[in-house]
């Protein structure tokens, strides 16, 4: 029983990061280095998953070289959709995605479910229990 609410906790803990330090990645690049190397050591979660590639996809924009540049934000793009294959009604990975998309540059052909993301966070939004998303939903929206 303590090791499952221990590990709830943890999970709990490691979510308010992920979603905290989103909004910053892409300006802080140890951030960004950061998260990526803590999410690949963690599980198969779906969230995390998400939140790996949307990590993967902004630590992009730290790379200079335009061949690594390209592949990196599609190794991220790749972890996003596989995430949503996971779990196609997660809110909150549909949110990962929808920023993604929005702050994507139009070339990448990464914006196609931009629109339908969007609605889906605005129709379900109101489900949402925790304070940290809901603020993440704000931010994104």
């Amino acid at each position: 029983m303590i090791l499952i609410l221990f590990s709830t906790f943890c999970y709990s803990q490691n979510l308010q990061e992920l979603r905290k330090n989103l909004a910053v990645a892409s300006e802080n690049k140890s951030i960004c280095q950061n998260m990526i190397k803590s999410i690949s050591e963690n599980d198969n979660n779906p969230i995390h998953i998400a939140y790996l590639g949307a990590y993967q996809t902004i630590w992009a924009n730290h790379v200079i070289n335009p061949v690594n540049k390209l592949s990196t934000f599609r190794k991220g793009k790749n972890n996003i959709e596989k995430a949503i294959s996971m779990n196609q009604i997660s809110l909150e990975i549909r949110l990962v995605r929808y920023a993604i998309q929005k702050n994507a540059p139009k070339f990448l052909g990464y914006h196609h479910e931009r629109e339908a993301d969007r609605k889906y966070i605005e129709k379900h939004r109101s489900d949402v229990k925790s304070v940290e998303l809901k603020e993440l939903i704000k931010s994104v929206l």
